[in-house]
Formats: structure tokens, sequence, C-alpha cells
């Protein structure tokens, strides 16, 4: 019986890949600091490493990051679903001396050999000293 080396999947991110959040950086450098237990900054910061969350498939960090009232019991990460591309339209306060702020993006995703986009306007706000997401506005 021979044992195989586990191939990465095929566009699997590694530290030393681009960001799936579309920063200049590393993902290591920039959204996988987040997921290793580096606090965001920002509410963009936090909403752009969620973003990368889903292209890695770390269900345990969108969890984390998800306000305890509107938190679900589980995420599920379609592994079938690949992440194309964000784009941040709008931000509003969720600077380092706010407690609240508001981030408008579209994100491009493939599944199923069909294209899509999801566009929301979230909510974020500081919850013990940390951002979390609340959710999105109403429209």
């Amino acid at each position: 019986m021979s044992r195989r080396t586990p191939r990465p999947r095929p566009n699997a991110v590694t530290a030393s890949s681009p960001c799936p959040c579309g920063l200049p950086d590393t993902y290591g450098a920039c959204c996988g600091a987040r997921h290793a237990g580096s606090p965001a900054p920002t509410a963009e910061s936090l909403m752009r490493s969620r973003y990368s969350a889903f292209a890695v498939h770390d269900a345990a960090y969108l969890l984390r990051t998800w306000h305890p009232d509107t938190r679900p019991q589980r995420v599920d990460v379609d592994e079938h679903t690949r992440w194309l591309g964000l784009e941040v339209l709008a931000s509003t306060d969720g600077g380092p001396f706010h407690q609240e702020g508001t981030v408008e993006f579209i994100a491009t995703y493939r599944e199923h050999g069909h294209r899509d986009t999801l566009r929301e306007h979230s909510r974020f706000v500081r919850h013990d000293g940390a951002w979390v997401y609340v959710g999105p506005l109403p429209r």
C-alpha cells in the first residue's frame, strides 16, 4: 500500500498567495493574519477578512467575527463556490475610534458553473473591543 501526499486543491490560497480581498499584500500578511487571530483595526478590514474567509473556507472565523445576537448556529461554506473578486463601494465610520460602521460591497463568485454577484450594505459594531459583523442593512 502506498501513501500519497495530499496535493493542494487547484487555486488553493497559501500564505504567499495574493490576498483574496484584493488588497496588494499576500494572504499571510493581510487577511491570513486576521484569520490567525490578529484583530481587524477597522470595519472594512473585518469585512475584507470575512470575504477572504469564504474564499478559503474558514467557517470558524466567520462565526467568531459574527455578533452573538445575530450569529447563526453554523455557517456552511460551499467547497464548490469560487470567490472571484471583491469591490468595496463605500464605507461609513468603522475606523479605529468608532463604535459602529458600515461597508457596502459587491462580491463576485462562480458556483456550479454560473457567475453571479452578491451586493450587501453590511453593519459592523465593536463587541468586547473587537469589530464584529451584525448583518446586512435593510434596503
